[in-house]
């Protein structure tokens, strides 16, 4: 008795993993919609109201709920405005990772041979770099270009470091189902390899990837904070949660909301995405959660 209840807690606790995953990141993704329709413009100074006699800016208060910041603008108002431009920057990355990762993953698993071989050493060849090295890398050449002043480099940077583990993972995940016995049936009855892959490949690998697309979206947040920190994501004055903690560090002491904001929505961000991966793992995975 004490077993099952401790196995009904168990599955209970992770079931709750993925309502609470799911719930945040549906209020990030409403907020991140719906909110800049509700607050003020992110952009907008307000240098006579927006800060003390002293030049300095105001605290949390019922005016501005999480204060103002250097330039007298809404700290709230631009913490939602951030979530749309970090969260959007953060899915265009994860689904052309996606992309790459589920096709990579997905023909080196099936073909094997030299296929499987020059795929997997492009993949070794891409994660010999330091992933944040090569991400300012990139995106610092593609600042140069005439590309500077859009989302395209932070897009493109994230995407071409995000996809390694996708393909990773399907690859070897697919090379066991291309042994078993479903696929050698269809393979008997004439069937090629694109239905193969359609039919009988892709949907047994879905939860996996859907466990790695919550993942990559986590991790693709917290870089492209780092990034934006750097000065290498979207140029300003668009708002990132990420230029928000540059701009706001030498305030750290006499306006510690300037740095606080930005941090928390950064963190409750990354972890509603990674609580999420992890009750979709255990969803799909049971038994490996169990481990």
């Amino acid at each position: 008795m004490l077993a099952g209840v401790s196995g009904g807690g168990w599955l209970h606790v992770r079931g709750r993993r993925v309502v609470v995953g799911t719930a945040l990141v549906g209020a990030l993704v409403l907020i991140a919609v719906i909110g800049p329709y509700l607050t003020a413009d992110p952009l907008a100074r307000d240098i006579e109201r927006g800060l003390t006699d002293l030049g300095a800016p105001l605290a949390p208060s019922g005016d501005a709920l999480l204060g103002t910041d250097q330039l007298g603008r809404d700290v709230w108002a631009r913490i939602v405005g951030g979530a749309g431009t970090s969260l959007g920057l953060a899915a265009a990355a994860t689904l052309i990772a996606l992309a790459i990762g589920l096709a990579v993953g997905l023909a080196a698993g099936y073909a094997g041979g030299r296929i499987d071989g020059a795929l997997m050493r492009l993949v070794d060849l891409v994660l010999s770099f330091p992933l944040l090295l090569l991400a300012i890398l990139l995106a610092a050449l593609l600042r140069e270009s005439r590309l500077a002043g859009s989302s395209v480099p932070i897009v493109a940077t994230l995407a071409v470091v995000g996809w390694t583990t996708m393909a990773r993972v399907l690859r070897d995940k697919t090379r066991v189902l291309a042994r078993g016995e479903m696929v050698m049936a269809a393979r008997a009855a004439g069937a090629g390899a694109t239905r193969i892959v359609v039919r009988h490949l892709l949907p047994n690998v879905l939860g996996i990837v859907a466990v790695l697309t919550a993942l990559g979206f986590a991790q693709n947040l917290l870089a492209e904070s780092v990034l934006s920190y750097l000065g290498l994501g979207p140029p300003p004055p668009a708002p990132t949660w990420g230029r928000m903690l540059f701009e706001g560090r030498m305030y750290y002491r006499t306006a510690p909301h300037l740095v606080l904001a930005p941090g928390l929505a950064i963190l409750i961000a990354v972890a509603a995405f990674q609580l999420l991966a992890s009750g979709l793992r255990d969803r799909f995975d049971p038994k490996g959660a169990a481990r």
